[in-house]
């Protein structure tokens, strides 16, 4: 736990949490949430956090490699409600009866994520922000103890980033509860490291856009250091998100883990033959800042110097120069069977291409002199190439997702691709807003073909969706609609590093 001897207080109030007051949209949800805490725990809550989802419009499996994104806040969210406590203990519950109760102490939270009977359980998510805060605010601004209760809307395990969205609201939270204010830049640092714990080793695009999201507004999400720019949207443009019912949990497989290890062995390999110490490689961006090459350069090299055949881990040492035991402590394959194989060229050859598709997808976005329809039809196309490439090349998807990408282009999409992880989950396809109505019905329609879900549960598979803000905290009683306050304590940032390294979880 960090002990900080200095305190600063951070001026820059763009840069943190807003803490508002309820407005007239999301107090019906705060009630039910307050009402299912005070039942619980017979006392009310003192203050709630609301961290969305989000849905990625362009640029997988390339944060984890350094490369930026575009990303959008959505409506759906992870709501908390917190109160302070002398129980000595963290107690969580859940609206949702399927998502049991669980209680520890803040000593106890590392043990309990590393239980590896129970599983990647919802609590552990929650935990993992705990632990993050627990590493940043000082010993004695740690709460005694908390009463927390956790509701959220968004699909599980559908790409939309539920468990990050977790993750980022419990360590707002308890960030909150100690009365230190951390800057939305160090939350989402923060909250990226501590995702780690679950043992999904992703990037930092899920955090970046919670704390970092805009109402109206993508964000292209550049990373090392952190920051973020408006990609504002054609104003025709509606971004339809549609569920693939194929599910997919990337903390209970190797498959997510599995990609991150092949790009960064792709790119020690490349150091290797270039004459570059590969030991401190850890990302491909690594590798094209020391060879000072662009985007197409490095697609070439990697056909040159990466053969197409998957890498055993004996032809990857041999490569190296180097050993297994030597291998695992510098790329990070100790979690693999030895039998395991590694497809390195596909790999690297899509970061390096979908790294150029987001640069063509802001620059498209930004340029004036492209006639609205004509941006549509470019941005599409940049979609549907990021999919082909993550079916083909990155083998991520899934049955159900592919044949939902061809009906929404058939529905008329301009383009679609699946968004997030992959292997099941969500798609994403752009579309002109005058044909939002016809075009959701028809893909309702369309997965109630091969499903039980009833017209209620398809409704929530199916939905068109805008630019939303990130994290809010809230204050009861109502002080006023929309008003900000700000609170006039905070804590010491200087332990909290706002580059995010390679290797934290995104859903």
């Amino acid at each position: 736990m960090s002990h900080q001897a200095n305190r600063t207080r951070i001026t820059e109030a763009d840069d943190h949490v807003p803490i508002l007051a309820p407005t007239a949209d999301i107090s019906p949800r705060l009630k039910t949430l307050a009402a299912h805490f005070t039942s619980k725990y017979k006392v009310e809550p003192s203050f709630y956090v609301r961290v969305p989802g989000r849905v990625n419009l362009i640029g997988e499996h390339i944060d984890y490699c350094g490369y930026s994104v575009c990303p959008m806040a959505i409506e759906q969210h992870i709501l908390v409600a917190v109160t302070l406590s002398k129980n000595n203990e963290i107690c969580l519950t859940n609206v949702d009866p399927k998502y049991e109760d669980f209680q520890c102490n803040f000593e106890n939270t590392g043990s309990c994520i590393s239980d590896s009977e129970s599983g990647p359980v919802w609590y552990k998510y929650f935990l993992c922000g705990v632990k993050g805060a627990l590493e940043v605010i000082p010993a004695e601004s740690v709460p005694t103890g908390i009463l927390v209760a956790v509701w959220g809307n968004i699909l599980p395990n559908s790409g939309l980033s539920s468990s990050s969205a977790l993750v980022s609201a419990a360590l707002l939270s308890v960030i909150h509860a100690s009365q230190c204010q951390l800057s939305k830049h160090e939350l989402a640092s923060v909250s990226a490291r501590a995702e780690r714990h679950i043992g999904t080793q992703g990037g930092g695009m899920d955090q970046a856009i919670a704390f970092l999201g805009k109402a109206g507004s993508a964000k292209l999400i550049e990373f090392n250091p952190l920051r973020a720019t408006d990609v504002t949207l054609p104003e025709n443009a509606v971004f339809v998100i549609a569920h693939s019912q194929a599910y997919h949990n990337k903390a209970s497989t190797a498959d997510f883990n599995l990609r991150v290890a092949e790009c960064r062995l792709a790119a020690q390999i490349i150091a290797k033959k270039k004459n570059i110490d590969w030991k401190h490689v850890q990302r491909l961006i690594d590798i094209q800042e020391r060879l000072t090459s662009d985007l197409d350069e490095m697609v070439t090299i990697v056909m040159t110097e990466l053969h197409k055949e998957p890498y055993t881990l004996d032809e990857i040492c041999e490569c190296l120069g180097t050993d297994y035991e030597q291998l695992k402590k510098t790329s990070l394959v100790s979690c693999f069977n030895i039998s395991q194989t590694f497809k390195l060229q596909q790999r690297a050859q899509h970061v390096f291409q979908e790294a150029g598709r987001v640069l063509a997808f802001r620059r498209i976005n930004e340029e004036g002199s492209i006639m609205e329809h004509e941006k549509l039809q470019h941005l599409g196309n940049l979609m549907s190439k990021s999919h082909s490439s993550l079916h083909k090349l990155y083998e991520c998807s899934h049955p159900n997702m592919d044949a939902l990408v061809e009906k929404a282009m058939l529905c008329g999409a301009f383009g679609a691709r699946l968004t997030g992880a992959g292997w099941g989950g969500c798609i994403v396809a752009i579309i002109n807003k005058n044909g939002v109505q016809q075009f959701v019905e028809a893909l309702r329609a369309y997965l109630c073909q091969n499903s039980t879900k009833n017209q209620a549960e398809l409704e929530d598979m199916v939905f068109p969706t805008s630019p939303n803000q990130g994290a809010i905290i809230y204050t009861m009683p109502i002080v006023g609609e929309g008003e900000i306050r700000q609170e006039n304590f905070s804590c010491s940032s200087d332990e909290v590093k706002q580059d995010i390294p390679a290797g934290e979880i995104y859903l």
